[in-house]
């Protein structure tokens, strides 16, 4: 009896999701580094592995959607996040005021952090045409 065939995604969530176990390790180092170059890896290079992973976890829940769509979506999310950022109420900063909080929402407006916003967005939308080719060889 044949093998029934895989569901048609499920290759390219496997690829997304080692992805993503790759891409938290890195950015999470990168955030919590200590050394030369401390502040800029941190505050604003910090930026890109948060896009990517982003890019890849909206692809990972919409696997149909083309990469362009989803890196575009991330990077006006995620900028729209940073201009959230001057807006302070309370209820808002007592979520920034945890680790997680922190992390996703951010805690301080930087004009400087838009363009590694608009590079790692750049980077996880190369990435996930390239797993798409990969993985689902018909795109």
């Amino acid at each position: 009896m044949p093998k029934p065939p895989a569901p048609p995604y499920r290759h390219y969530r496997q690829a997304l999701a080692v992805s993503m176990a790759v891409i938290v390790p890195l950015g999470l180092g990168i955030k919590f580094y200590q050394g030369p170059g401390q502040s800029w890896l941190n505050d604003t290079f910090g930026g890109v592995p948060y896009e990517i992973f982003f890019v890849l976890l909206a692809a990972y829940i919409w696997p149909a959607v083309s990469p362009g769509r989803i890196a575009i979506a991330v990077c006006l999310a995620t900028c729209g996040l940073e201009f959230l950022q001057l807006w302070q109420p309370a209820w808002l900063q007592a979520i920034r005021g945890t680790l997680p909080g922190r992390l996703v929402l951010g805690n301080t407006f930087s004009w400087t952090d838009f363009p590694y916003y608009f590079i790692g967005s750049g980077l996880g939308w190369l990435g996930l045409r390239g797993l798409k080719r990969r993985t689902l060889r018909t795109y």
